[in-house]
């Protein structure tokens, strides 16, 4: 089937998403990695991505954890600095395939709050078509319930829709509901396929 659109993660696709060089720039690695297993901070993100309040989820956490309570507040404090730079290629890409007048979607586990965070600083986050967030409709990917959200509100069947992630069970999940997918592990191989699907040129993918 056609690709009709192409759907975008955003962490690690479009802007680097990368806590744990924030807590070792901190920390050192193995106090790092302790805190991460002893605090769960991670799960407690995904708390914040399916739809959470923010600093009130962060502040709950920290009580729960006194011993590393300033290290989790950092979580909140400091959390522009745990997402970032950009990925331009990725962005020249989005931009490119938007020029071509294909629609371009974003599918990420990000909450509210922290969408609009790194959007006012990554202006390429503005620039898709529709948005669906995690914390808008509260399910993360893999639930199944984030990519039928985005098959019923764009109207393309799972078969028009081309959708690059970082991770392979998120990918795994929309090709189960017949998405065409690509891992994404660096923006050329992206604009590989890009160009291979006939969406870009070679011209265009650079």
């Amino acid at each position: 089937m056609a690709i009709e659109a192409v759907v975008f993660d955003i962490g690690r696709v479009l802007v680097d998403w990368n806590p744990e060089g924030f807590y070792d720039a901190r920390l050192g690695r193995e106090t790092r990695e302790r805190f991460f297993a002893e605090t769960g901070v991670t799960a407690m993100n995904e708390e914040i991505d399916r739809g959470e309040p923010f600093r009130e989820t962060v502040v709950a956490h920290a009580a729960r954890h006194p011993d590393w309570a300033g290290e989790i507040m950092l979580w909140h404090d400091r959390w522009g600095e745990l997402i970032g730079p950009d990925l331009p290629h990725t962005g020249r890409l989005l931009r490119a395939l938007k020029t071509r007048g294909i629609p371009v979607y974003a599918l990420s586990n990000v909450g509210v709050e922290t969408y609009g965070i790194v959007a006012k600083r990554y202006p390429v986050l503005a620039e898709f078509d529709q948005l669906f967030l995690s914390g808008a409709l509260r399910a993360n990917k893999p639930d199944p319930r984030i990519y039928a959200a985005l098959e019923d509100g764009t109207g393309v069947a799972p078969g028009g829709l081309l959708f690059t992630d970082d991770r392979a069970d998120n990918i795994d999940a929309a090709a189960a509901r017949g998405w065409q997918t690509h891992l994404f592990e660096h923006p050329d191989g992206l604009a590989a396929r890009l160009v291979s699907e006939g969406l870009l040129t070679e011209r265009e993918a650079v």
